[in-house]
């Protein structure tokens, strides 16, 4: 991604007056921030889904990888072209990608809500991910267009505030949709959404800047992509085989492996390369970097299995579901502001340490949960893991940028987005893994006497389980389901709390000795 942008025309120049921002800045704000918002919602809308489209007669008889794999084919597509979306930007000017990169994501999600079989679903969510790479760099550089340096932190600000607002509104949008109308629904919200950010695009934003030729890295968006499809296509699989000595496993695993080792090589000996590796010799860059990938890690995992808890062992319609998760968003929004003000005083080290060892405690906390746990107890357990990645996110993602020297800002923002969508694909891959392997484990010795075919079908997962046993007329098999969902659950929860407390050791070490008020040490 260009790390530069140079000046804007005339036309596109912020007011400059000494003022505070205009109606149309702010309109023109309002139409970035939806959207980011139909961006980010799109990462959390679909959670609450999953459970209808494992349902063959209400969605789609998707199996436990396909439906892993329906969230991560769009983020995956999304962290690995982000690069490349700033790059078209800065070459053929930042409104015209916005607008191409919404209709191509408006296509995309009707394509989605119309798909006829889980792999076709899986496609159009790649092609999803397409349109959002092209969105997200455009967002930011025209803000820089539209609002001058006083103005401009605190139009950040608010973009950057639409994360955590689509976290709380996607389970509950989603949730909402599901309870009136069909699984597509969720896909073709953003329909009108695209429409308001096209019209409000035209109307309000700049057009085209001086724009900068910058050269494509082809080969590294190819090696980068390929490595790690490879990499997440063995742990998404491996976990639903339950058998990961399997060749297929070991040689899709050790391939991406080797691809990335060969991307990063690659990436080390181009003049402007797709994921700007070097940025990774500064320690504290790497450290905070690391730190929001597994915050994402942990954040997209829970919210995977969380929906099959609520809406499987607890039976909860998805409307409901949505709304048991709001909670979480409740803590990602309270923290981020707390930790600011911590920050000051304390460091990022210190701040940021807590933060992730608060909510490896709220991941710990599922293995108090079983099936007559009340809502109360999940609520204070998702609190504190919004509290800790809150907390977590916005003191690291401004020690990204205060580490790095002027010029390299444009590449480490990227790098930072990137790192926060890979995390969440490899939570979802990991966390989904083994929730599926322990599963299997679990109830196969309760299926002893069923038809092989059924017993086949049972094994897949908790809904398919429970599917069987309504048509076997077996209610013991669906509470073996219960119960054996809730150990794979537990397993899952512990894998996600020892993953947050690793990003807490890696923190602490790269930030040790850092004191308040000192976080911008080390620019350059």
């Amino acid at each position: 991604m260009a790390a530069q942008h140079t000046a804007p025309s005339s036309s596109a120049a912020p007011d400059d007056s000494s003022g505070p921002p205009t109606g149309r800045q702010w309109l023109a704000l309002s139409v970035l921030v939806l959207a980011q918002l139909a961006v980010w919602l799109d990462n959390t809308v679909l959670n609450v889904a999953l459970k209808t489209l494992a349902d063959p007669s209400a969605g789609l008889g998707a199996s436990p990888n396909q439906l892993q794999w329906s969230i991560s084919s769009y983020t995956l597509v999304f962290a690995v072209l982000l690069f490349t979306g700033g790059v078209l930007a800065d070459r053929y000017g930042h409104r015209t990608l916005l607008l191409t990169g919404m209709l191509g994501f408006g296509a995309a999600s009707a394509w989605a809500a119309y798909a006829d079989s889980a792999t076709e679903l899986i496609v159009a969510r790649g092609a999803m991910g397409v349109g959002s790479a092209l969105i997200m760099p455009a967002t930011l550089a025209l803000i820089a267009q539209v609002f001058d340096e006083r103005h401009r932190a605190t139009a950040i600000a608010i973009w950057s505030g639409s994360s955590g607002l689509a976290i709380a509104t996607g389970p509950m949008l989603g949730g909402a949709l599901l309870d009136h109308f069909w699984w597509g629904s969720v896909f073709l919200v953003n329909v009108p959404i695209v429409v308001l950010c096209l019209a409000g695009s035209l109307a309000f934003l700049p057009g085209a800047a001086t724009k900068v030729r910058q050269k494509f890295d082809p080969l590294g968006v190819v090696l980068s992509t390929a490595g790690l499809f490879a990499v997440v296509w063995g742990i998404i699989e491996g976990g639903h085989r339950n058998d990961w000595t399997d060749p297929p496993i070991l040689m899709s695993l050790s391939g991406g492996t080797l691809l990335i080792a060969v991307f990063v090589i690659v990436e080390l000996r181009v003049a402007n390369p797709s994921f700007d590796v070097r940025l990774f010799r500064n320690t504290r860059f790497t450290g905070a970097s690391v730190a929001v990938m597994l915050v994402f890690f942990g954040l997209n995992g829970c919210m995977y299995y969380t929906s099959f808890y609520l809406q499987g062992v607890h039976d909860q319609s998805p409307l409901t579901c949505g709304l048991a998760l709001a909670p979480i968003a409740a803590g990602v929004l309270l923290g981020a502001p707390v930790s600011a003000v911590l920050v000051k005083r304390f460091g990022v080290g210190p701040v940021v340490t807590t933060a992730m060892l608060i909510a490896a405690t709220g991941f710990c906390g599922y293995v108090f949960l079983d099936e007559r746990s009340g809502l109360p107890l999940f609520w204070l357990f998702v609190v504190l893991q919004g509290l800790g990645m809150g907390a977590a996110v916005a003191p690291t993602t401004e020690a990204i940028m205060s580490v790095l020297p002027a010029d390299r800002t444009g590449a480490g923002s990227a790098v930072n987005n990137s790192m926060r969508q890979v995390g969440g694909v490899l939570g979802v891959a990991v966390l989904g893994s083994v929730l599926t392997s322990v599963y299997r484990d679990e109830i196969t010795p309760k299926l002893t006497g069923l038809p092989p075919q059924a017993a086949d079908t049972a094994r897949e997962s908790a809904e398919s389980t429970r599917l069987v046993a309504a048509h076997q007329d077996l209610p013991r098999l669906s509470a073996f389901a219960d119960s054996a969902f809730i150990e794979a659950m537990h397993v899952a929860a512990v894998v996600g709390a020892v993953v947050s407390a690793a990003g807490a050791a890696i923190i602490w070490i790269t930030y040790r000795g850092q004191h308040g008020g000192s976080q911008g040490a080390g620019r350059g």
